[in-house]
């Protein structure tokens, strides 16, 4: 849910500018509306501390100045060199690069080839070694090339030994500590002071913004900004200003106003709040779509992944990391997420009947009274896990056509949304009458003069009612137009969450292939074949879960980012509460 913020406009006399500046800071509860980033980043000192900042986060994130860091690339880029060389030096042997030059300089040219192994002849010249199918060999004054031109390569002259060239790698390597050493004194001189001085970069950034949005009056005399605070930090704030004296007025926020969104909901729904972040926060008129998304997004991820063995997987690793047993940096403070999702895909594995690739029905030493729960078998010819899927999927999009009615309600009133009651009328009473028709075995004639009643309604609302005051052919056309746009877009939502099916199905699948491969290699009287079967059963479930996670994460992505929030409304486009503060 979103919580309900108060306006407060702020009148001060300048010389009470920046002390009362600094306790609104200190209280740290305000969130300071700030002009349009057109009109304030312009601004030559806020470049200034943003272009200080981003050096600042720069430095810290490579962690040394680039001189050093350029500096052991350079070493490091000429250890690889130097051991490239030492394997190319090492097929002619030990030598001494001196001698070759005096036989230079006494008239002897040494040429250097490699050739097939099979295609070298001794009378090319001398044999020198025989590496990986390939003979190396060396003539002198270029004696009978014409014969071998066509099958050898010629190859640079080595320039040192191999043994030279690894006592060049040592030295580098003596180097590349010293260079890692000074890297490391420079951390622990300088990391804690950078750190200390973005924050300081960051609040002086933060200050800057908040008086290049405020307005100078009366020749500079008086300073007018505003802000907004939560209800529940009103009493903190109306506090301070008491005793600050200084002239505001306090009121409810209006449609036109920025006001920023603070989310407030419990700990499972919080958890998959960076899910709304991602897409856009709500505005303050729209409704926080998480308390919805939250469970959805579970049991959607949970489908997909479809395996109670792999969403025990899933509660290790997500405990591992939340206890940082596992430190990994791209999911850093996703631990209790990734565990919740784990517990998810446990429970619903066990309806599914799946785990670790193997089906429970068929497990000897699975509960049969457990067994009575899993979902399988056939509805109207197709197979339950689809009608299910495609049942959680009609009920997710009639959900949002719901939330959407209730939220223009709310935000623009009964009259501007009774377009879109229509259709939730149509659609989701069309529905539920169909079912209780069903259910409870209504004579034919009955529901087919609600469902005229229904539709009637439904009708008047789209097409006539749906936009009041407007030319009534102007809201027939409107009302066509929006048909279209049901008729072609509703099939093809509802039908999107089959991939819910499909995922756990592949998913399901492909595990239960490497369970068979696994046990083909066993055979019937292991030995040695205990090591090839592990190896399988962990490269293939490993790979195995790596893609269904990834697949379990985008998919109810979409289905949430795309089927729901088209169908419910959502707009995403509000601002986060970030209240100005230390």
């Amino acid at each position: 849910m979103i919580t309900q913020m108060k306006k407060y406009t702020f009148l001060v006399f300048h010389r009470d500018y920046e002390p009362f500046l600094t306790q609104l800071r200190d209280l740290g509860v305000v969130h300071i509306t700030q002009k349009a980033a057109g009109l304030i980043e312009d601004d030559e000192q806020l470049q200034a501390s943003l272009q200080h900042e981003d050096e600042l986060r720069r430095l810290l994130k490579q962690g040394a100045p680039d001189q050093l860091l350029a500096e052991r690339a350079n070493i490091e880029q000429s250890i690889a060199d130097a051991q490239t060389a030492a394997q190319q030096a090492a097929v002619w042997g030990e030598f001494d690069p001196a001698r070759i030059q005096a036989l230079k300089e006494a008239g002897y040219t040494l040429r250097f080839f490699a050739c097939s192994a099979s295609a070298y002849q001794e009378k090319w010249g001398i044999k020198v070694s025989e590496k990986e199918g390939k003979t190396y060999f060396v003539n002198v004054n270029n004696e009978n090339y014409a014969d071998y031109e066509n099958y050898a390569t010629l190859l640079p002259s080595p320039e040192k030994s191999a043994a030279q060239y690894m006592q060049e790698v040592e030295r580098l390597k003596a180097q590349l500590a010293d260079a890692n050493a000074r890297i490391e004194a420079w951390q622990n001189e300088n990391i804690d002071k950078l750190q200390a001085e973005l924050k300081e970069a960051r609040q002086k950034i933060d200050w800057q913004r908040v008086t290049l949005s405020t307005d100078k009056l009366a020749e500079g005399s008086l300073c007018l900004f505003e802000g907004f605070c939560p209800i529940d930090k009103e009493p903190e704030l109306n506090a301070m200003l008491a005793a600050a004296e200084v002239y505001y007025e306090e009121t409810d926020p209006v449609a036109e106003d920025a006001t920023p969104i603070k989310l407030h909901n419990n700990r499972f729904a919080k958890l998959f709040e960076v899910f709304t972040g991602m897409y856009g926060w709500p505005t303050y008129g729209e409704f926080d779509p998480t308390p919805i998304l939250a469970p959805f997004y579970l049991l959607f991820f949970a489908m997909c992944m479809g395996d109670a063995g792999y969403g025990l997987v899933l509660i290790a690793f997500g405990l591992l990391t939340h206890y940082k047993k596992v430190n990994i940096e791209m999911f850093e403070g996703l631990g209790p997420i990734i565990a919740t999702l784990g517990v998810g895909t446990t429970i619903v594995g066990l309806f599914l009947g799946t785990f670790f690739g193997m089906p429970l029905l068929e497990a000897s030493w699975y509960p049969e009274a457990l067994k009575h729960l899993i979902i399988c078998g056939n509805v109207m010819g197709f197979d339950a896990q689809m009608v299910l899927a495609i049942g959680i999927g009609v009920f997710h999009i009639c959900l949002a056509m719901v939330v959407k009615a209730l939220c223009f309600t709310k935000r623009f009133g009964f009259a501007e949304a009774l377009s879109v009651w229509g259709w939730v009328l149509l659609i989701v009473g069309g529905l539920i009458v169909l079912s209780v028709s069903a259910l409870l075995n209504l004579p034919s004639q009955v529901t087919k003069w609600i469902i005229i009643a229904i539709a009637s309604v439904s009708a008047l609302a789209i097409y006539i009612f749906n936009k009041p005051g407007r030319n009534p052919l102007l809201n027939i056309g409107a009302g066509l137009w929006d048909t279209y746009n049901m008729a072609t877009g509703l099939l093809g939502d509802v039908l999107s969450y089959v991939r819910l099916y499909a995922l756990g199905l592949a998913g399901g699948m492909l595990g239960g292939a490497f369970n068979s491969i696994a046990l083909m290699v066993l055979g019937e009287n292991p030995t040695w074949q205990w090591l090839p079967f592990l190896l399988i059963l962990l490269f293939g479930h490993v790979l195995n879960i790596l893609m269904s996670a990834l697949g379990a994460f985008v998919h109810p992505l979409r289905l949430t980012f795309v089927e729901y929030f088209k169908n419910s409304g959502y707009e995403g486009k509000g601002q986060i509460y970030q209240p100005f503060k230390k």
